[in-house]
């Protein structure tokens, strides 16, 4: 980093949700049971990311919560900024390529097992952990090459490219302008890509004769929906919302840093006939104890 005169700051503070002490002991019971359900929840690839992502930045959320000394090293944020992208952007490819999935399932079911071989899958899962390791490294060397100095303080529980550009006293449109054009390819990209999809997958159910066949098709597709809509539109408010530490920035960000790791494998879960029946076990049990 070129520092000039300005004297180099080593750590950032992190001002985190709330400066209340009760209210933090609350949050810190509530984030750490979200944690540990999303521990014990997440079992599949897609499921493996929310819990990488969610344990980025969920452990020091808690030990903040608890710590008078709310601080993080330069490095550390920079590290955590770096791993925060790897997962998300995984995800985002990821949830793209269930899509085609989808796709090819309700378009050519007669034909999904010779063209969605293990062998495309496994490449497809390698080449979307590939481009999101390359994004982060693009971000984490535009990161590096910031100043920062003065100003330490985070409007925030947790480290992101965003949140930095306003701490920086060097030249920040640089690396701004490479984060929007990177974040437009790989997030408006795989968008796109989901979108295109589900228009096929639309016509092709449109075609469908019975009501059942239509409903059956729609069922397949409505957990991952579901999980796009979550990621997706707390994803992109979080990074169209100018970083202020408004209460809707840090309410969006723990949607879809905290919450969303946990909701979506309850999403897919929901899908299975066992859970579903255990669920209504479980609630009939409920109202005839009443």
């Amino acid at each position: 980093m070129a520092l000039g005169n300005h004297s180099a700051i080593t750590e950032f503070i992190l001002l985190g949700l709330s400066a209340d002490p009760h209210v933090q002991a609350l949050l810190f019971v509530l984030f750490l049971v979200i944690y540990l359900l999303t521990l014990m929840g997440n079992l599949s690839h897609l499921s493996f990311l929310d819990l990488c992502y969610s344990s980025v930045t969920v452990p020091k959320l808690l030990e903040n919560l608890l710590s008078q000394k709310k601080t993080i090293s330069v490095g550390g944020c920079l590290a955590q900024v770096f791993f925060v992208f790897v997962p998300g952007g995984t995800e985002v490819c990821l949830l793209s390529v269930m899509a085609y999935d989808r796709c090819v399932a309700i378009c050519h079911p007669l034909h999904c097992r010779q063209i969605m071989t293990n062998r495309l899958c496994n490449s497809l899962v390698r080449g979307s952990w590939s481009l999101s390791i390359l994004d982060a490294f693009i971000y984490i060397l535009e990161a590096m090459s910031l100043d920062f100095c003065e100003d330490q303080y985070i409007p925030h529980y947790s480290c992101e490219l965003p949140s930095l550009f306003p701490l920086s006293c060097s030249e920040v449109s640089t690396s701004f302008t490479v984060l929007l054009c990177s974040s437009v390819v790989h997030g408006l990209g795989t968008c796109l890509l989901i979108v295109f999809s589900y228009v096929l997958i639309a016509s092709t159910i449109l075609t469908i004769s019975s009501s059942s066949g239509r409903g059956k098709a729609f069922s397949t597709c409505s957990s991952h929906l579901t999980a796009i809509l979550l990621f997706y539109g707390s994803g992109f408010l979080r990074y169209l919302i100018p970083t202020s530490g408004s209460p809707l920035e840090l309410i969006v960000s723990v949607q879809y840093g905290v919450v969303t790791p946990l909701v979506n494998p309850l999403i897919y879960s929901l899908k299975n006939n066992e859970v579903k029946a255990a669920l209504r076990r479980t609630f009939r049990k409920y109202l005839q104890d009443r």
